[in-house]
């Protein structure tokens, strides 16, 4: 090497060398160049104990534990409007290096329902996927008569609309899924909501709703103590922490559904600041916790981020507005049960 450098002195080199050299991990120089300089708010689209709010604040103790960020997390839950109100907040504030948004599926569902907003989740920077989230069926446990999904049809079916479902927001997951539900198996079920998953699953817990579609981690504080029971879940096989519990492909229905768990920045985020957060989620993904929570929650799916997680949204958005279509349609012509479902 000092014979080399030698040679690149004698021709008067040795300086385009070293800015060669300097520059050469030029993309990681910029990223360690950029930290956040004040608390990193974190805001969540819906209320207090469900899925998303658990999962960043898991997420933030995570960070604490490791020492990940020079910084605090602050956890911020902004749930109204299904969503509305923190997608305008992070539209408000655009180029703001220290808001992050998590999100559920109503970042796909609120903008297409709501187009006066004015959002555009292609604007929005994509930091990263922590994983999708699945959703069961759920009823109390005192109703005994009700063991499976025929059992759940035959006893909403009687109690018409009086039969209340429990959700979070208007037009988004819970209510699409209610939707599907009511106009798949005939039933008129009333559609009840509320600003977190955390409240919904009180409700059912405390009998003032007859059920849910909670995703998993939102009936933990309710299921082992035998409160609350799952009846089917929208997934493509069986939970490994709910294996008794069959899937609608079991019973006849072809349908799936998930919720994404995502990391997002606010639209106009410098890139020295996504890089940051994208190496800091891709870290936070990788650690034991993170594994054993989502093992312990029913998550799944890989680490995304940047162009690929930018590709998994706008393909989802795609998916969700064609599922709207088709469910407003089968609410005008309700469907036999069969392999009809949307995935």
């Amino acid at each position: 090497m000092r014979h080399l450098c030698r040679r690149f002195l004698q021709a008067g080199l040795l300086p385009a060398l070293a800015s060669m050299l300097a520059g050469a991990d030029t993309p990681a120089r910029a990223q360690a160049q950029w930290q956040p300089s004040k608390p990193i708010e974190f805001v969540i689209m819906a209320g207090k104990g469900g899925g998303a709010d658990l999962i960043v604040r898991n997420m933030a103790e995570i960070i604490v534990k490791h020492k990940l960020t020079p910084v605090p997390i602050s956890p911020v839950n902004i749930a109204g409007g299904s969503g509305a109100d923190a997608l305008v907040h992070l539209k408000k504030r655009a180029g703001d290096d220290h808001l992050l948004l998590f999100t559920l599926n109503s970042f796909y569902t609120t903008p297409l329902k709501r187009p006066d907003l004015g959002i555009d989740i292609a604007s929005f920077a994509p930091i990263g996927r922590m994983a999708e989230d699945a959703f069961l069926l759920w009823v109390h446990s005192d109703r005994t008569d009700i063991k499976t999904l025929d059992d759940f049809v035959k006893a909403a079916r009687a109690k018409g609309d009086k039969w209340i479902m429990a959700g979070t927001g208007v037009g988004q997951e819970d209510s699409m899924l209610t939707d599907f539900l009511n106009s798949t198996y005939g039933l008129n079920m009333s559609y009840k909501a509320f600003e977190g998953g955390g409240e919904v699953a009180k409700e059912l817990a405390e009998k003032r709703a007859d059920s849910t579609v909670n995703n998993p981690s939102e009936q933990n504080k309710f299921f082992p103590k035998g409160m609350t029971k799952p009846i089917a879940a929208f997934t493509p096989q069986r939970l490994e922490m709910h294996l008794r519990i069959p899937t609608f492909r079991e019973t006849g229905m072809d349908f799936t559904y998930f919720m994404q768990r995502s990391v997002v920045g606010a639209p106009g985020m410098s890139p020295p600041a996504q890089a940051y957060y994208m190496n800091l989620f891709k870290r936070v993904f990788a650690t034991p916790e993170w594994q054993d929570y989502m093992r312990k929650n029913s998550l799944r799916g890989d680490f995304l981020a940047g162009p690929q997680l930018m590709s998994y949204w706008l393909k989802e958005r795609e998916k969700h507005e064609r599922w709207d279509m088709a469910v407003q349609a089968m609410k005008r012509v309700p469907v036999k049960r069969g392999n009809q479902g949307i995935r």
